[in-house]
C-alpha cells in the first residue's frame, strides 16, 4: 500500500515526528525509487546533454556565428568610440579646440552600432528559443519513446508519478538551457575575451590591478557548486514525490472518499508540500549567494579601478578617456560574469534533472530482442511450456518447474487461488518478463529468438480491469487493428452484443469517453474489450478474469459470443468464476507456483481433488 493510502494514525504519526518516514543520513526524505545522486559535476553528462544539439548545427553554426561576432563586436567598440570622444572631440589636448563635427560622427556611429546590437540579439535569442524547443520536442520524444520499450519489471517498482515528472518538469526545466543559456555562454566567453584583450591594450598594469579579484571570486564560489547542484536534485526529488502522490491520490479519490480519510489525505500531502518548499528555500538561498560574491567583487574591482586609475591619470600615464573606457568596460566584464554564474547555477539545474532522465534513457529493458531475432510467422497457436521457474525477486519464486501443453485450437483454463502463479504464466506468454529458468515455445519457436511485435500482434488479451482510452468507442475497439473499417468494428461490436449499448449512447460509436472511460459502467467497458479482441483477431486469446465484472445476464449473453471469439484460437482463460471454464478443454489447477491437477471439468470433478473443492466452496456461497 502506498503513502497515499495510509490510515489516518499513520498520517498523524507522520506529520508530528520521522516515526515511519524514509528519512537519509542527512535527514533528506527519500523514497526507495529515487536516490539523491551524489556525484561530481559530470561534463560527460553535459556534453550527452549538448548533443541533442547537433542535428541542428547546420542551421546554428553559420547563423550564430554572425550574429555573435556582431553583437560582441559593437558592443566591445562602443565604450571605446566615446572614449575616444572624450579625448578627441570633447576634452582634447591642450591647445586643441573641441570638434563638435567629430562629436556628431562618432555619436551617429555609435547609434548605428546600438541598433545592430539590438538587432542581432532581438534575432539571436528568437532563432534560438525556436531551436530549443525542437531540441527539447526530440528529447522528450526519445524518452518516451525509451519508456515504452521497458519491460514490466520497470514499471512494477515506480509509481506512474515518478515517470510522469521525468517526461514533464525535469525536461522542462531544461529549456532555458537550450533556448539561450548554452549559446549566451559562447557569446559572454566572447565578450570576456574581447574586454580582456582590450583592457590589457589600454593599460596592462590597471587591468592586472582591477582583474585580481577573479581568481578570488572563482575559489569561493567553486566551493558552493557541489552544495548548490545537490540541493537542486534534491528539489527534483521532492517534485517527484509530490507528482507521484498526487497521481495516485486522484486515480484514488473515490477510496479516499469513501473511507472518509480526506483529511488525513490532505494533512500528509501538505507534509510533502511543506517538505518540498524547504528543499526549494534551500536551493534558492545557495542559488542566490553567487549574486552578492559577484556584486562584493565587482565593488572591490570598481574601488581598485578609481583609486589606481585617478593616480595613473594624474601621473599622465592614462587620459580621462582611457579612464572612462576601463569603467564602462569593468562593467561590462562582470555583467557577463554575473551571468555566467547564474547560467552555472542553471546548468546544475540541468544537471539535476539530466541525471533523472538519462538515468531512466540508460535503463535496459529487462526483455529486449535478441541479436537476429527472426519475424514470427502467422502462428496455429501450439503453445509448449517446457520446466518454467520464475522469480520476480531473487528467492521469491512464482513458478516453481511448470510444464504444459496447448494444442493449437484448444481453450486452457487457470484456475487457482490469489497468488497461485495464473497470471505470471500469461505474462510468460506475452512475453512481458522472460523465465528465470526453462522455455516458452509457440508453434516451436523458443519466444525468445522471435521479434516481439510479430509475436505480441497474434496474441490478444482482455483483462478484468480493461483500459479505455480517451477518444471515442469508435476509436478504442478499432486499437485493436487502426486499419479495420468501420463496418468491422460495428460488426465486432454487435458479435459481443456490444452493439445496443453504444447505440443508446447519445452519439452511438462517435460518443466521447474520458480517461479510463468513467461514463461506460464496468460491464460496458470489458465488453468493449472483447470487441476490441475480436477485431485484433489473434492466434491466441487469453482472457484474464475477463467476466468477472459482468452480470450474470450479460455473461449468459455473451457466452455464444465467446463461443465465436474462441473458435479457431488457442485460449488461455483465467477465470474465479468456474462456471465460465467448465467448458474448456483443459483445466490447469494451480497451487503456490505448480500444477497440482489437470483434466477436464468432469475428470477434475471425478477426482474430488483441489479443483473440486473449489466449486464446491463457489457454490456453498453462491
Amino acid at each position: 500500500m502506498s503513502q497515499a493510502s495510509m490510515t489516518g494514525e499513520q498520517h498523524s504519526n507522520k506529520a508530528d515526528s520521522q516515526g515511519s518516514i524514509p528519512y537519509d543520513k542527512k535527514n533528506r526524505f527519500v523514497y526507495q525509487d529515487d536516490e539523491i545522486i551524489e556525484k561530481p559535476f559530470n561534463w560527460a553528462q553535459m556534453r550527452r546533454l549538448l548533443t541533442y544539439m547537433k542535428p541542428y548545427k547546420r542551421q546554428l553554426l553559420p547563423i550564430l556565428v554572425i550574429l555573435m561576432i556582431l553583437g560582441t563586436l559593437t558592443k566591445l567598440a562602443i565604450p571605446f568610440l566615446i572614449s575616444y570622444a572624450i579625448d578627441h572631440a570633447i576634452a582634447p589636448e591642450p591647445g586643441v579646440d573641441p570638434s563638435m563635427k567629430l562629436l556628431l560622427i562618432i555619436t551617429g556611429t555609435a547609434f548605428v552600432l546600438y541598433v545592430i546590437q539590438w538587432a542581432t540579439n532581438t534575432y539571436r535569442i528568437k532563432f534560438m528559443n525556436m531551436i530549443g524547443q525542437r531540441i527539447i520536442y526530440d528529447l522528450r520524444a526519445d524518452l518516451f519513446k525509451h519508456l515504452q520499450s521497458l519491460s514490466f519489471g520497470f514499471y512494477d517498482k515506480r509509481p506512474a508519478g515518478s515517470v510522469l515528472v521525468r517526461v514533464t518538469n525535469d525536461i522542462n526545466s531544461l529549456q532555458d538551457l537550450f533556448t539561450n543559456g548554452a549559446i549566451n555562454v559562447l557569446v559572454d566567453c566572447l565578450q570576456l575575451l574581447g574586454i580582456i584583450i582590450i583592457l590589457l591594450f589600454l593599460n596592462v598594469k590597471l587591468a592586472v590591478a582591477v582583474m585580481i579579484t577573479v581568481p578570488i571570486m572563482f575559489l569561493i564560489s567553486t566551493k558552493l557548486r557541489k552544495k548548490i547542484r545537490m540541493a537542486w536534485q534534491d528539489v527534483r526529488i521532492k517534485q517527484s514525490r509530490i507528482n507521484s502522490h498526487l497521481n495516485e491520490a486522484i486515480q484514488g479519490m473515490r477510496v479516499t472518499q469513501a473511507y472518509t480519510q480526506e483529511k488525513e489525505n490532505m494533512t500528509f500531502f501538505d507534509y510533502m508540500n511543506t517538505v518540498n518548499l524547504k528543499s526549494w528555500n534551500r536551493a534558492s538561498a545557495l542559488n542566490q549567494t553567487f549574486g552578492p560574491i559577484i556584486e562584493i567583487t565587482s565593488a572591490i574591482g570598481a574601488f581598485i579601478l578609481f583609486v589606481y586609475g585617478t593616480g595613473l591619470v594624474q601621473a599622465e600615464a592614462i587620459t580621462v578617456g582611457i579612464l572612462f573606457a576601463f569603467a564602462q568596460y569593468v562593467g561590462n566584464f562582470w555583467e557577463p560574469i554575473n551571468r555566467l554564474g547564474q547560467m552555472y547555477s542553471q546548468m546544475l539545474i540541468a544537471m539535476a534533472s539530466s541525471e533523472r532522465i538519462f538515468e531512466f534513457m540508460d535503463e535496459k529493458p529487462s526483455v529486449s530482442e535478441n541479436k537476429g531475432a527472426m519475424l514470427m510467422p502467422s502462428i496455429k497457436g501450439d503453445v509448449n511450456i517446457e520446466q518454467v521457474v520464475f522469480e520476480y525477486e531473487p528467492g521469491r519464486a512464482a513458478l516453481k518447474g511448470i510444464s504444459l501443453h496447448a494444442e493449437a485450437g484448444q481453450s486452457i483454463a487457470l484456475v487457482g487461488h490469489t497468488g497461485s502463479g495464473k497470471s505470471t504464466i500469461i505474462n510468460l506468454l506475452c512475453r512481458f518478463y522472460d523465465p528465470t529458468q526453462g522455455r516458452v515455445l509457440v508453434d516451436g519457436f523458443d519466444i525468445r529468438n522471435v521479434e516481439l511485435e510479430s509475436l505480441r500482434s497474434q496474441i490478444g488479451i482482455v483483462m478484468q480491469d480493461t483500459f479505455i482510452f480517451s477518444g471515442t468507442i469508435r476509436d478504442n475497439i478499432r486499437f485493436g487493428r487502426l486499419d479495420a473499417t468501420d463496418e468491422e468494428v460495428e460488426r465486432a461490436a454487435k458479435a459481443v452484443h456490444a452493439h445496443d449499448f453504444i447505440m443508446s449512447m447519445e452519439n452511438g460509436y462517435d460518443t466521447e469517453v474520458q480517461e479510463r472511460g468513467n461514463v461506460l459502467s464496468m460491464g460496458q467497458r470489458q465488453l468493449l474489450s472483447f470487441a476490441r479482441a475480436l477485431l485484433a483477431d489473434p492466434r491466441i486469446l487469453i482472457l484474464d478474469e475477463a467476466t468477472a465484472s459482468i452480470d450474470t445476464e450479460t455473461e449468459l449473453k455473451i457466452q455464444e459470443a465467446l463461443k465465436t471469439l474462441l473458435k479457431g484460437r488457442t485460449s488461455f482463460i483465467i477465470a474465479h468464476r468456474l462456471s465460465t471454464i467448465r467448458y474448456c478443454d483443459k483445466i490447469i489447477v494451480l497451487d503456490h507456483g505448480r500444477i497440482v491437477e489437470e483434466g477436464s471439468h468432469e475428470q477434475l470433478m471425478v477426482k474430488r481433488g483441489t479443483y473440486n473443492g473449489l466449486v464446491e466452496a463457489q457454490y456453498k456461497y453462491m
